[in-house]
């Protein structure tokens, strides 16, 4: 699995992938910075689907995916985010948390997200 380079990490990129409920689902439920295996973050969805939304988190710079036996364990790439495009992640987060209509548009995927943004 080839990751973009810091520098090559691309806003036109991040903001398509973070375009999809299921992956803004995703990168909710990494925001806590620790690796999660692939099958707990994101119930519902059927594995190739999840595979798929991984792959164009992964192949924007978003996150890491580390194999770990039969599975992946994944986690946000904070660091590069914040250099590249510092404060970016902060204000999705707190865009998610402030906004009901923002929220609401993650339907049936609000449930995988971390406590703080569902309140």
């Amino acid at each position: 699995m080839l990751l973009p380079n810091r520098d090559q990490i691309q806003l036109e990129e991040v903001l398509s992938a973070l375009g999809h409920p299921v992956r803004l689902a995703i990168v909710a439920a990494l925001t806590d910075g620790d690796q999660h295996r692939c099958g707990s973050i994101v119930s519902g969805v059927s594995k190739s689907t999840l595979t798929h939304h991984w792959r164009v988190l992964r192949d924007a710079g978003v996150i890491f995916q580390e194999p770990s036996g039969r599975e992946n364990l994944l986690s946000l790439r904070t660091d590069d985010l914040d250099a590249r495009f510092p404060g970016f992640l902060t204000s999705v987060t707190q865009a998610m948390a402030e906004d009901p209509s923002l929220r609401a548009s993650i339907g049936d995927y609000l449930d995988a997200l971390p406590p703080f943004l569902s309140a």
